[in-house]
């Protein structure tokens, strides 16, 4: 049994241990972000005396209450001060440093916490640590209240990819007194948590603060443009009641449930009338975030580390059956693409037999969502560092008479060891428990390979643009060169209207 009462950089923190993994949870990687530090750029954490206890979760970061669910009736309680970590780590010895994998959750960067995700079981299958985050979401994270900015009053841009950060950092500074190797940490997210994952790739203040990175399912190009970001943040001061010149004021006094609500009814309206865009996302400010995330990895200027990335064979039907935040129907897709250059909606459409029937409708939205820019980022990435693609399809025999298949969020269930868990047993109800365990083990050895060395196991090669080797992980996993050709081709060159206007006018 190894001691819970590690000497950090900040102080003395005391976990939990039990019989084979330790937990030290709520562990702060930068000061609360209350008071005068709201709507600011993280800030070092003010070392304390004494012991620390770290035995139990603090704050999700503010949501609405329903998106820090901790159990079917069970929530955790939101706050600002919500900028804390969660370190999981087996309790055996070991002769070397540990690899780490540290997790950014998902959920539209508007939901989500990261108390449901301590992966012991990864933790324990690959003998690595497990780092979880939170992270500012919603409009203290993701709107850019930068232009209000007064001499007495600053805001900062980019606030959640900046805690992002912030964690990486303290990683850096602190993962080795918990056993694990500073040199040798892995990113990896699901949904917006891998978008989070390709931004910190084209965000010069995280280099050298990650060696490898995993994106599961990322929506890749959600980034804003600053003057989008402009018209959404006045968008969520006038919910607020607030004129632009009162901003600085509102903004610092206003309770934070009503920032919150005031920013998530803004989003509601902008989902209704701009189908697939989102504007909860990163803005390129041209400082922290200097160029769009796609456009530096096509470059060659993010950091070149290598990298998995993949996404769900039925991504959207979640979306479609629950959410309803993603464009899937023929009517919503056709304004979508509108977004887009002239007569991209007939050159995709036409690749898809058997379009605008509902099913086939939400294979598009599935795609134009999650391939088409993991697409872009296997494409440019694979021409500057090893790079490995993939396909989630197993779907146990329930959610495919359901008629979600292999949905979004699927993944993560093997990829954190809960297929003999409560969800994973509620999935396999109907049969196929067997073949998901058979999942989880290739995923979970996979990620933890790739966490140790840099590549996942030997039987799946790297993606090129000659070969494009893709892993379809089913039960038995294989292995397919260039899957769904007709409607990769069909994606390629599909850029945003604006984008192509930029680089028109920039010519």
């Amino acid at each position: 049994m190894v001691s819970t009462e590690i000497v950090t950089a900040d102080g003395v923190v005391r976990g939990r241990a039990g019989r084979r993994v330790a937990r030290w949870r709520a562990l702060p990687y930068a000061a609360a972000p209350t008071g005068d530090l709201r709507l600011r750029a993280p800030q070092p954490v003010q070392p304390w005396t004494g012991v620390r206890e770290a035995t139990e979760f603090s704050f999700a970061a503010v949501q609405n209450p329903g998106g820090a669910r901790t159990g079917p009736r069970t929530w955790q309680p939101t706050g600002e001060d919500c900028l804390t970590l969660n370190v999981t780590a087996p309790v055996t010895p070991s002769a070397s440093p540990r690899p780490v994998l540290v997790f950014i959750h998902g959920g539209g960067y508007l939901l989500g916490t990261s108390s449901m995700y301590s992966g012991a079981r990864l933790a324990l299958r690959g003998d690595v640590i497990v780092v979880s985050v939170n992270y500012r979401l919603g409009a203290f994270g993701y709107v850019d209240f930068s232009e209000f900015s007064t001499t007495e009053r600053p805001f900062d841009s980019n606030l959640g990819l900046r805690d992002q950060v912030a964690a990486l950092d303290w990683v850096q500074r602190n993962i080795a007194a918990f056993g694990g190797d500073p040199d040798n940490v892995t990113i990896f997210g699901e949904s917006a948590g891998a978008h989070a994952v390709i931004t910190l790739l084209a965000t010069p203040a995280a280099r050298g603060l990650f060696h490898r990175a995993i994106a599961q399912s990322a929506p890749a190009d959600w980034t804003m443009r600053p003057e989008e970001a402009s018209r959404f943040a006045h968008r969520c001061l006038e919910r607020l009641g607030a004129d632009p010149t009162d901003a600085a004021t509102v903004l610092s006094s206003v309770p934070a449930s009503e920032l919150g609500r005031a920013g998530d009814r803004a989003l509601g309206r902008a989902l209704r009338e701009e189908p697939g865009s989102f504007p909860y996302a990163p803005v390129v400010d041209g400082d922290f975030l200097p160029e769009a995330p796609l456009d530096a990895i096509a470059a060659g200027r993010a950091h070149p580390v290598p990298l998995i990335i993949g996404t769900n064979r039925d991504e959207v039907t979640l979306f479609q059956r629950f959410a309803k935040t993603v464009p899937h129907t023929p009517q919503q897709l056709s304004t979508a693409f509108g977004r887009y250059e002239p007569g991209a909606e007939q050159q995709v459409t036409s690749r898809y037999p058997g379009y605008p029937a509902a099913r086939t409708a939400v294979r598009v939205a599935s795609d134009l969502m999650f391939l088409r820019p993991t697409l872009a980022v296997l494409e440019g990435h694979s021409r500057h560092a090893p790079t490995y693609a993939y396909r989630f399809d197993f779907a146990p025999r329930a959610l495919r008479l359901a008629g979600l298949g292999a949905t979004h969020a699927l993944d993560l269930v093997p990829v954190f060891g809960w297929v003999d868990g409560p969800v994973g047993r509620a999935m396999t109800a109907a049969g196929g428990r067997r073949g998901f365990r058979a999942v989880q083990d290739f995923m979970q050895d996979n990620w933890t390979s790739f966490a140790r060395t840099g590549r996942p196991q030997s039987s799946w090669p790297t993606y090129t643009a000659e070969r494009r080797a893709t892993c379809i992980i089913d039960h038995p996993p294989r292995v397919l060169i260039d899957p769904d050709s007709a409607q990769r081709e069909a994606w390629q060159g599909i850029r945003l209207a604006e984008t192509a206007a930029d680089r028109k006018n920039e010519a």
